[in-house]
């Protein structure tokens, strides 16, 4: 009885060691830098980033894209509106949804890890609220991932197919946010700057002549 009774107490003794111990791994590799960040704020971009921007191509292929596949786009063009008006509201209101969602997404993912600290013993030492620094990463991170998704637009009207939309930003997914054994282009602000520029130049060929443009 009392070997019985011994053997239960050495084994919860030891299910608290084990878990004390993970516990210590959990938080140590939490402090692990990757991309010059923490693994928490690298894997929650990662995360949000790959996410928004195939949704961004998602909602763009539906939204114009699908318009001009399914012919509904003419009829908002017979309104007395120029079309490019009528475009660059859609294309807009794309951007900012997905914009100010990916930004309350990594708010919220960031305020469960900070909540749930004294639980989980994570070091949140990356999730900084009161450094302006971290806001405007998160800001302009945002803004950048999602105007990139935008490059996918012009291949999608040419097509006039949503699924050349949809498939060219998970392309666009894989080659920023992907890693070829230690090569990744994550983080590089040349080529994010690029692409940025690129993304600016689909939507001027989106809208370019679309008020004398066939829209077949």
């Amino acid at each position: 009885m009392e070997d019985s009774r011994s053997r239960q107490i050495q084994g919860n003794g030891l299910g608290l060691t084990i878990a004390r111990n993970l516990a210590r791994q959990l938080e140590a590799a939490s402090t692990v830098e990757v991309y010059n960040k923490s693994m928490l704020s690298a894997a929650t971009e990662l995360f949000t980033h790959m996410s928004y921007m195939v949704f961004t191509g998602v909602m763009l292929a539906s939204f114009v894209v699908g318009a001009y596949e399914k012919k509904t786009i003419n009829l908002m063009f017979a309104y007395p509106i120029r079309r490019q008006k009528i475009l660059l509201s859609k294309i807009l209101a794309v951007w900012i949804f997905n914009f100010a969602a990916l930004v309350l997404s990594k708010l919220l993912i960031y305020g469960v890890l900070l909540l749930t600290k004294p639980i989980t013993h994570i070091s949140a030492a990356g999730i900084l609220f009161g450094d302006i620094s971290f806001w405007v990463d998160s800001l302009l991170g945002s803004a950048a991932m999602v105007s990139i998704s935008y490059i996918a637009l012009p291949i999608g009207l040419k097509m006039k197919s949503s699924r050349a939309a949809i498939v060219t930003a998970v392309i666009i997914v894989c080659i920023t946010q992907g890693n070829i054994g230690t090569f990744t282009l994550v983080n590089n602000v040349f080529f994010y700057a690029l692409l940025f520029v690129a993304a600016v130049i689909a939507v001027v060929l989106s809208v370019y002549n679309v008020e004398v443009r066939d829209v077949g």
